[in-house]
């Protein structure tokens, strides 16, 4: 419960109000490579990621994943559903090993959200992935290949270091082979470093002229 106490959304609950939100929630916990949910399924929940690192991701007619969103801890996901009643949307994968709150919504929304700072902490928070969807269109539609690895590595140097490269490949909507020839150039630029099986950034900020 000390997760949700100092989450955003309910920080300023009351004592009484938190214990209730203790009872209508649980805990679930997936390792790397798991599903959160696939597209067309239906919840009951409305869901708090705690750990990890979750993608969202549509499938193209040939079998190709289309990455829409990566989502960090601390952050409602795809509150959208329980709003609308709707399925979701797309598939959310963990790419790391993760950890969500499960928030029977029926009741959430019954004795939670009337609160009108709870509701309008939400509304934020979709306006916030509103943001981030622009931002991924325009990423896509204005940056090269070359920029979107360097604002990556930038601005995400933790899941760079640690993710594999397909996995990086794929949020970003390129290919393996392209994202191995940039991290390439990288190197003889004496931006990226290789020790043994792991890179290092040496120079961060030579990064911000590609993107910028």
């Amino acid at each position: 419960m000390e997760t949700i106490k100092n989450f955003y959304l309910f920080d300023n609950l009351p004592p009484e109000k938190l214990k209730r939100l203790k009872e209508i929630s649980k805990v679930k916990e997936f390792n790397k490579g798991s599903i959160a949910f696939y597209e067309g399924e239906r919840t009951d929940y409305l869901m708090l990621l705690t750990q990890g690192i979750l993608q969202i991701y549509k499938t193209d007619h040939k079998g190709n994943k289309i990455v829409l969103h990566v989502f960090y801890p601390h952050t409602l996901i795809a509150e959208i559903v329980n709003f609308e009643n709707m399925p979701y949307p797309a598939t959310g994968e963990f790419l790391t090993d993760g950890k969500v709150i499960l928030i029977d919504y029926k009741i959430f929304e019954e004795e939670f959200l009337r609160n009108p700072d709870i509701a309008f902490t939400i509304i934020k928070s979709l306006t916030n992935k509103i943001r981030y969807l622009e931002h991924v269109i325009t990423n896509d539609l204005v940056l090269s290949s070359t920029a979107r690895v360097a604002k990556f590595i930038y601005e995400h140097e933790y899941e760079f270091l640690s993710l594999k490269k397909n996995e990086i490949a794929t949020l970003l909507n390129i290919t393996p082979e392209t994202l191995s020839r940039i991290i390439t150039k990288f190197k003889k630029l004496k931006i990226l470093e290789k020790e043994k099986n792991q890179y290092k950034v040496v120079n961060k900020e030579d990064l911000r002229s590609f993107f910028e």
